[in-house]
């Protein structure tokens, strides 16, 4: 597979966002604790489902203190809807008591302190970075990576890593938060794992354009 080159990625990538370019973040929070619960609990699961769950749990638990004092059994039956609920309130257990411990209770802002916490990886860390923080940051999900192979951004083999490398160098640090939030409804709407119907959008494909600039 020919990979596209770096003007027609980011003319890709581009033409998504002008698809959606009013696309927000599609959990509820209220706070930076809020959100980094959200996107924790998200895992495996929709967000639609989280949304649901998150009214009752953060108004039991409106901070890492009530958390942290509480056990892991207590905050189950509030997740108990969602995808690997047990390790969900393990992890928020924990990460709550280390909020409280090594960050006086406020959820950092650097992608090595976030990754440090108990259930939260480099997307989770990318999500909280951007969408909390305004930070630059460009977080691949199931839904990015299928359009980056589906449209030879990326090769198929590419890990999550690769792919948010790949988008980085592509597309201007402003822009990375629209792609990745542009991306997520391209995905669910269009770009489907089966029977995408990305060909019914001709302006995604036409590169003439690039060679006169």
């Amino acid at each position: 597979m020919v990979l596209l080159s770096k003007k027609k990625a980011r003319h890709v990538i581009e033409e998504i966002i002008a698809l959606f370019p009013d696309a927000k973040p599609s959990l509820d929070f209220r706070s930076h604790y809020e959100l980094l619960i959200a996107v924790m609990l998200s895992a495996q699961t929709t967000d639609a489902a989280v949304n649901k769950a998150t009214p009752a749990l953060f108004k039991r638990f409106p901070s890492p203190k009530e958390a942290a004092e509480a056990r892991p059994a207590d905050i189950e039956p509030y997740i108990s809807k969602l995808g690997l609920y047990r390790n969900k309130a393990r992890f928020m257990h924990e990460l709550s008591i280390q909020l409280l411990e090594r960050f006086d209770g406020q959820v950092p802002k650097t992608r090595s302190d976030l990754e440090s916490l108990p259930g939260i990886g480099r997307k989770t860390a990318n999500v909280v970075l951007s969408v909390g923080f305004g930070i630059p940051a460009f977080a691949v999900d199931t839904h990015v990576s299928r359009i980056c192979k589906h449209h030879k951004i990326v090769k198929q083999s590419a890990t999550p890593l690769e792919i948010e490398k790949r988008v980085t160098d592509v597309l201007p640090p402003e822009l990375w938060l629209p792609a990745h939030q542009a991306m997520i409804i391209f995905g669910r709407t269009i770009c489907h794992p089966k029977n995408p119907t990305c060909d019914q959008y001709p302006q995604l494909y036409q590169f003439d354009s690039l060679n006169k600039k």
